[in-house]
């Protein structure tokens, strides 16, 4: 199904006002049949004022950025875009199986009179308001739920993201899928399982994240902005069908899931504090170094091997360790 946009002028003001004089016509016709006893104008009259309203229905106000998709008789006419005063066929009508469908996203804002409805324990909200059949063009904001999902090591990961996107063909959105709103928070779910089982949480030995061959350090932690495009192309690609443009893909929540949280962060506290005894003990070792090169440098002492290994292990115990070291002062010969 392909667009159809409707090219007709923004006549809506100068059809309404033609439609009030037709109509007040129409009283004047029955007003001179029943002042001069005539039936005909009587009946005209009559029959003007029962149905010169009926045009009116025809009367469409649209927003800047909304569009309507018109139908007749279940064919499809067209679709009117732009902000303005427009007049179509009276018994055409708005077509938007989305018009009801309420998402977590921008634009979805429930309305002022609701009803609370509670079946099996569970409550919902009930809008006491008829939804517009108007589509809106406007860049909009999908905030899909959480969602629990191993990553490519098997460890669950809780991610959640928030799609920017827009309709930009109203024929393919409305008849090419049931939903379209649905259909998009679907396929968000889709993509994101597809893409986010491909990462490690964090950069891991060995594994290939971009289908190549060769192992890279990808992850979600760390190549955020990376995994994000790669959501964003997953979507567009099973969405292109429906008329929507995914205009940018954010992740907006990343964390172990609870059940492994507490392991993780042990995991990651013990890699920490190896990575600290490293450095240092690395610099131990070279100041033990620098301190050995320059007592022999200057001749300050003479030490044989025995007493270089005591001397060693002395700075590296005072270098290396946790608390403060107790100096203990030798009186009697080195020896």
């Amino acid at each position: 199904m392909k667009e159809k946009i409707l090219t007709q002028k923004k006549n809506g003001m100068a059809m309404l006002l033609l439609f009030i004089l037709l109509y007040l016509a129409g009283i004047g016709v029955f007003l001179y049949g029943v002042t001069g006893f005539r039936v005909t104008a009587f009946i005209i009259g009559i029959i003007w004022m029962c149905i010169g309203w009926f045009p009116l229905l025809g009367l469409r106000i649209l927003k800047p950025q909304e569009a309507l998709v018109l139908t007749l008789f279940g064919k499809y006419v067209g679709t009117i875009k732009g902000d303005g005063f427009y007049w179509v066929n009276p018994f055409c009508s708005g077509f938007n199986p989305a018009a009801s469908t309420r998402l977590r996203q921008s634009g979805d804002v429930a309305p002022t009179s609701m009803l609370k409805a509670t079946a099996n324990g569970t409550s919902a909200d009930i809008s006491m308001e008829m939804p517009s059949k108007k589509i809106s063009l406007k860049m909009m904001t999908l905030n899909n739920n959480r969602q629990k999902i191993n990553d490519c090591l098997g460890n669950p990961v809780e991610i959640g993201i928030a799609v920017i996107w827009r309709v930009v063909d109203t024929a393919q959105a409305v008849f090419n899928v049931d939903n379209y709103k649905e259909y998009l928070s679907l396929q968000c779910d889709t993509a994101l399982r597809n893409i986010v089982r491909l990462y490690p949480y964090d950069v891991a030995p060995n594994v290939d994240t971009t289908g190549d061959g060769i192992a890279d350090e990808g992850s979600l932690r760390g190549s955020s902005e990376v995994v994000a495009a790669r959501i964003r192309d997953e979507i567009q690609a099973k969405v292109e069908n429906a008329g929507i443009e995914i205009i940018e893909a954010r992740i907006t929540y990343l964390a172990y899931a609870p059940e492994i949280a507490a392991v993780m962060l042990q995991r990651q506290q013990a890699s920490a504090i190896i990575d600290a005894r490293k450095m240092i003990v690395d610099g131990a070792v070279g100041m033990v170094e620098m301190a050995l090169d320059r007592l022999s440098e200057h001749n300050t002492v003479e030490l044989d091997e025995e007493r270089k290994a005591a001397m060693v292990s002395n700075l590296l115990v005072v270098l290396c360790g946790n608390h403060d070291a107790q100096p203990v002062v030798n009186s009697g010969s080195l020896y």
